[in-house]
């Protein structure tokens, strides 16, 4: 493990308005599975990181692939876990000879999303199910679709019960990911039936989306990476 004695990545408090996401998606044989699973577990060396607020992952039912989910208190504390520490840790594990191929995206926390939580921290540890929606917008949609997640989304889930913390994040113009973390799969499937058509409605993600991908992960509990020193990320 590297050590973090006079290490250069101190994070201020100021950066917990600026949350930094990492979203990780792998292709992984079967023959692999078992031995990307135990370069997965090995991650929580890096529970000592400053800045790290967590990480969390699973398989995703229908393809298969690894999704993994890191959340970090800014852009800064994540470029220096990049710089400082992520290549050991790659290195040590060897998790690379175990996908066949890997999609990577960062992104700024634009809303963080209260919940049944006290906070991101909280959600992190306790949630068993990760819902992920990918959204590609239409042009000039970005402005409505921000506003439709603060005002109509977030407190409609919310009120759904079970949804503990959420983030809405932008990885790229017009590329942004809905998060949400759940305490289970019957809470999720009770929000989808009772609570999403009726927010779908006053929403009209139609004139918003060019196109969106949905992810419903188990989360893998030997795979959360949870920080030492628990920030105290959305309150």
């Amino acid at each position: 493990m590297i050590p973090l004695v006079g290490s250069s990545c101190a994070v201020s408090p100021g950066e917990r308005s600026r949350m930094w996401i990492k979203w990780i998606s792998c292709e992984v044989p079967v023959a692999t599975r078992e031995r990307f699973s135990g370069a997965q577990r090995a991650w929580s060396t890096i529970s000592d990181q400053p800045g790290l607020i967590g990480q969390v992952g699973g398989w995703d039912p229908a393809t298969d692939r690894a999704h993994l989910l890191g959340l970090w208190t800014g852009a800064e504390a994540y470029k220096c876990f990049m710089r400082d520490r992520h290549d050991a840790v790659t290195a040590r594990n060897r998790q690379d000879d175990s996908y066949t191929a890997i999609e990577i995206a960062t992104g700024e926390v634009l809303i963080e999303m209260a919940g049944d939580s006290a906070n991101l921290c909280h959600a992190l540890e306790h949630a068993t199910l990760l819902r992920v929606a990918d959204c590609s917008l239409l042009p000039g949609r970005e402005e409505h679709f921000i506003d439709v997640q603060r005002r109509i989304w977030a407190p409609g889930m919310a009120a759904a019960g079970g949804m503990l913390a959420g983030a809405f994040i932008r990885l790229e113009p017009r590329r942004y990911l809905v998060t949400t973390l759940w305490s289970d799969a019957a809470a999720h499937q009770h929000y989808s039936t009772q609570h999403l058509p009726a927010l779908r409605s006053r929403a009209a993600p139609e004139n918003d989306l060019q196109s969106i991908t949905g992810h419903a992960l188990p989360l893998e509990a030997d795979w959360r990476v949870l920080p030492e020193e628990r920030p105290s990320a959305g309150g």
